[in-house]
């Protein structure tokens, strides 16, 4: 597996440089690449790996440097700009194709491919980072504990602090309003359009709905029909993020949108370190049935950042391992309920 050739897309990015980093610490060798030629040579070079430098603007010229790539994992988001060009691309070269988004709509397209992925023999496989591993294998035992359940909620507490890149795709999906899966379909929903109470290990905790993968990737997990996602939010700033839901569909206007989200970035980006401070990151979901059967169930995992380098890398071990089945997984279809456990200190409890 070491001498297994993969590409690391993005590898200058926030996360992606820490994955880098992480492959050459345990003995892997991977191709880094991105469209910043500086940046990955000088990476490249200290980490004593061969570089490729390309744009995903266009397939054809992916195909190229995807060339006897036997995976790819893709960091280089917001995904809904970059998935569907190296998707494509990994389609035509027979490369398989990890990554780590959150983003609904670009995990419900690359369900959609597949038939074609398949028939490609070609593995899709993603969210394979903080967003869905941990949430996804805990619906995952739930569903598995109750299989007859109708409903899945799903909690998450995390450390504040996010790269310039996650902050980016946050604010992109702020015009969107929120996300929930009603009687199998995806619907729209205001922001933080439900709160409640969840029940987290340290103590209860004020939480709100929120657009997170589990809404498309926890069905084709369980086949839970009705999800919801919360994370903590304080109530005082519950009333400030409802009170302001009209004017959030003006941050998707052009040219507004654009100007503000490079903003955003380039402010983020010289104040953010070069490590963000580790933490703890808490799951709590709950199934219940039409018999008003239910089943509860915690986790607590390292924070955001760090479990996404430790899953990404775990899940293309597997991949190169030939351990994946063709066409699109989730990473508890592909790996099994208990793959978040096999992660560095993670520890997962009933009840």
């Amino acid at each position: 597996m070491p001498n297994t050739p993969w590409m690391l897309y993005g590898a200058n990015g926030y996360t992606g440089r820490q994955v880098a980093e992480q492959a050459v610490a345990q003995g892997l060798s991977p191709v880094l690449a991105g469209r910043n030629r500086r940046a990955i040579a000088s990476l490249a070079t200290q980490l004593r790996c061969e570089y490729r430098v390309f744009s995903l603007k266009e397939t054809e010229p992916i195909v190229e440097h995807l060339a006897g790539m036997t995976a790819v994992l893709h960091c280089a988001g917001p995904f809904a700009h970059t998935s569907r060009p190296m998707v494509e691309a990994c389609l035509r070269s027979h490369c398989h194709y990890l990554d780590i988004t959150g983003e609904i709509d670009v995990l419900e397209w690359i369900a959609g491919q597949h038939d074609r992925a398949a028939r490609a023999r070609v593995a899709l496989l993603p969210a394979v980072g903080f967003d869905v591993v941990p949430s996804d294998c805990l619906a995952a035992m739930l569903g598995e504990r109750l299989p007859q359940a109708t409903h899945l909620q799903l909690a998450f507490t995390a450390p504040s602090r996010v790269s310039p890149g996650t902050a980016r795709t946050i604010f992109e999906g702020l015009p969107g309003g929120g996300r929930v899966r009603q009687d199998g379909h995806i619907v729209r929903v205001p922001l933080a359009w439900k709160s409640r109470e969840i029940p987290f290990r340290d103590g209860p905790r004020h939480a709100v709905t929120v657009p997170w993968g589990d809404v498309a990737t926890a069905w084709h997990t369980t086949g839970i029909g009705n999800i919801e996602v919360y994370t903590t939010l304080p109530a005082a700033q519950t009333v400030q993020l409802r009170r302001f839901r009209p004017v959030f569909w003006l941050l998707g206007r052009w040219p507004l949108r654009p100007l503000l989200g490079h903003m955003i970035q380039r402010t983020l980006a010289k104040a953010t370190p070069q490590r963000l401070p580790p933490g703890r990151a808490s799951f709590w979901g709950c199934v219940a049935d039409e018999q008003g059967n239910s089943v509860e169930a915690t986790m607590e995992t390292p924070g955001g950042y760090e479990l996404t380098v430790s899953a990404a890398l775990a899940a293309v071990q597997r991949v190169l391992d030939g351990c994946v089945p063709p066409g699109f997984s989730t990473p508890a279809k592909a790996f099994g309920p208990d793959f978040v456990l096999t992660l560095p200190e993670t520890d997962f409890r009933w009840g």
